[in-house]
C-alpha cells in the first residue's frame, strides 16, 4: 500500500512526561488517514495529529454513523513495539461497520496503516512500567448531506496516545434498573459511538452516589447482568469464572476472550451463562461470590469492590495477590511486552 507521509516540523515528544501521564489527554505526534468513496479505498497518508474540517452539515454529526475501537502498544525491554491482538479488533470493526451500513476496512489499511504509524512514532510507545500506548482507530460517514441514508464517502483514522492506567483502584459499582445501554435487536454488540453516548447520563446520575461505573442489565426486567460501562464483567462464583454470553446486547471484549482463553489453558474451570441479579447478590452474601471484576483494553482486569443494589452495598473480600485474577493479569502484563512465551500469537511485533 502506497502510504504518504507529511512528518511534523518539531515533536511534541520531549515534553512529554512518561512517569505521569493522564489518560486519553496526551496525543502522539502523527495520525493514519484513508479515505473511501466512489465503492472503494483511495488515497492513505500518515500526516501531522490535526483538527478535522468537516461542514456543518457531516451527516455523522446529526446521525452518529460513527464506529471505533481500542487497542494498546507496548514497548519490550529491548525497545521492540509490540500491539496486542490488531486482527481481532480490525474484524470487530467490520462487524460494526456492517451494523451501520459501512464498508468493511481492508487489511492492508487497517494493519497496514497501523504498521506504518507506528514504525514512525515509535517513540511514543513508553516504556515505564503500567503505562502503554492507547490505539484508536475508527471510521465515520462524511458526507456533506442531512437526509437520512447511508453516506457515500467515509473517513478511516488511526491516531494514538501514551497512557497510564485508566482506573487506579478497585472500583464502587451499581446495578442500573432505570436505565437501558442495549436491547435485542440493537447496536448492543458493536462499537458504535450512540452506544457511549447514551450511557452518560445515568453514569452521571450513579457517580452522583459515589459509584465509579454501572453494571447494565437486561432491557426488559432487569434481572440479567450483561457488561459494565467500559468493560465485560467476571466473577468468581465457587473458584469457577463465570460471565455473561456475549450477544447481541454484549460486546464481544477482546480483553474478555483472551482471559476466558488462558483460564482454560490453566484448567480453570469457565463458565459462559446467564447471570442473575439475584445469584450476586445472595452469592456475596452467602460467600460463594467471592470476586467482580472488569475486563477491557484500558481496564484490563480492574476489580470490582463493592456492588451498590437497591439502596444497600454488598462488599466484596479484598482480593488477594494469589488469585487467578491477579496471577492473569500479571501474566498479561508480562506478554504485552514479549516477557513470555506468546502461546496463542496474539502479539504483533513492529
Amino acid at each position: 500500500m502506497d502510504i504518504k507521509i507529511q512528518k511534523v516540523e518539531q515533536s511534541y515528544l520531549p515534553n512529554v512526561d512518561f512517569s505521569n501521564i493522564e489518560f486519553g489527554r496526551v496525543y502522539s505526534d502523527h495520525m493514519f488517514v484513508a479515505e473511501y468513496s466512489n465503492g472503494q479505498w483511495s488515497t492513505s497518508s500518515i500526516v501531522p495529529y490535526q483538527d478535522l474540517c468537516i461542514s456543518p452539515g457531516n451527516f455523522t454529526l446529526h446521525y452518529g454513523q460513527s464506529v471505533f475501537e481500542g487497542l494498546k502498544g507496548y514497548k519490550g525491554d529491548h525497545g521492540e513495539v509490540y500491539v496486542f491482538r490488531p486482527f481481532d479488533n480490525m474484524k470487530r470493526m467490520n462487524i460494526s461497520a456492517k451494523r451501520l451500513c459501512m464498508p468493511e476496512i481492508p487489511e492492508e489499511i487497517f494493519i497496514g496503516g497501523l504498521k506504518a504509524l507506528l514504525q514512525l512514532d515509535r517513540g511514543w510507545v513508553p516504556g515505564v512500567e503500567g503505562t502503554s500506548l492507547y490505539i484508536r482507530p475508527f471510521m465515520f460517514g462524511a458526507d456533506e448531506y442531512i437526509g437520512i441514508k447511508p453516506c457515500s464517502a467515509y473517513k478511516f483514522i488511526i491516531f494514538t496516545c501514551p497512557v497510564g492506567s485508566y482506573y487506579s483502584e478497585p472500583l464502587k459499582v451499581k446495578i442500573e434498573q432505570k436505565y437501558v445501554r442495549a436491547a435485542v435487536g440493537g447496536t448492543g454488540y458493536a462499537k458504535v459511538a450512540g452506544n457511549y453516548a447514551a450511557s452518560l447520563l445515568p453514569a452521571q446520575e450513579a457517580l452522583k452516589e459515589g459509584y465509579q461505573q454501572l453494571i447494565w442489565t437486561d432491557s426488559i426486567h432487569h434481572e440479567r447482568i450483561e457488561e459494565s460501562g467500559t468493560m465485560n464483567l467476571m466473577f468468581i462464583i465457587n473458584g469457577a469464572i463465570v460471565t455473561p454470553m456475549t450477544g447481541e446486547t454484549i460486546l464481544s471484549g477482546i480483553t474478555r476472550d483472551s482471559i476466558l482463553t488462558i483460564a482454560r489453558d490453566w484448567g480453570v474451570r469457565v463458565e459462559e451463562r446467564d447471570i442473575t441479579v439475584a445469584e450476586i447478590i445472595e452469592g456475596i452474601e452467602k460467600g460463594s461470590v467471592t470476586e467482580a471484576f472488569g475486563t477491557g483494553t484500558a481496564a484490563t482486569i480492574t476489580h470490582i469492590k463493592a456492588i451498590g443494589y437497591n439502596g444497600k452495598d454488598y462488599h466484596l473480600p479484598t482480593v488477594p495477590e494469589d488469585s487467578i485474577s491477579n496471577k492473569i493479569l500479571n501474566y498479561l502484563h508480562k506478554l504485552h511486552r514479549s516477557r513470555t512465551e506468546d502461546k496463542f500469537n496474539w502479539l504483533l511485533h513492529i
